[in-house]
């Protein structure tokens, strides 16, 4: 997985609504690119929906499958995250999160009917968002003269960089994204300039 150049994600945020004999699940789907943000996200939909029963959440994150989490939030376990996880993955998405909000309706829906109302809320929010193919970047730290700005600007815009830092003074320091693909291609223009100096930021 990690040899890919690109990534599959949602470019926005989406809700959508299931009901099931009186309860009601709703499915916020967001892209993330950090733990920090799902934990922003799920705080925004625990003061918005206080009332609810449950806030069940499935994430994944980055590129080697290894960074993702489920919860149940009170649900029978395995009826909520991972059929929520199981959507996400079926779409073969990363950066993404889904929070499903379930206000309870009086009947209990057993596990069958609970699993069910959790990946058909998902699949249902999932689906309002065109997945979009993101590069896989590089983080770049560039270090240079001043006079040299201009040149290195254009091959950042060039190349599809994106700036994610910039500090301009006499000697300047860029920290970009460099879509792997191209970061031979940056590295090789930029060793070319004179007193460039060049890192990989973790």
């Amino acid at each position: 997985m990690s040899e890919k150049d690109f990534y599959s994600t949602i470019s926005q945020s989406s809700i959508a609504e299931f009901k099931d004999r009186g309860s009601r699940f709703l499915a916020y789907a967001y892209p993330i690119e950090s733990i920090i943000d799902f934990k922003e996200r799920l705080q925004e939909l625990k003061k918005e929906h206080a009332k609810a029963v449950h806030h069940c959440f499935a994430y994944r994150l980055g590129l080697d499958g290894n960074n993702f989490r489920v919860s149940d939030d009170g649900e029978p376990s395995g009826t909520a995250g991972k059929p929520i996880l199981g959507q996400i993955d079926s779409k073969g998405l990363t950066n993404v999160l889904v929070i499903v909000v379930r206000y309870f309706g009086g009947t209990l829906l057993g596990v069958p009917g609970l699993i069910n109302a959790y990946k058909t809320a998902t699949t249902m929010a999932l689906q309002l968002m065109p997945i979009v193919q993101k590069p896989v970047t590089v983080r770049l730290q560039i270090s240079f003269d001043y006079t040299q700005m201009n040149d290195i600007m254009r091959w950042i815009k060039v190349l599809n960089c994106e700036v994610v830092e910039q500090e301009m003074q006499l000697f300047c320091m860029i920290k970009t994204d460099v879509p792997k693909n191209r970061l031979t291609e940056l590295k090789q223009l930029l060793s070319d300039m004179r007193g460039v100096e060049v890192q990989q930021v973790k």
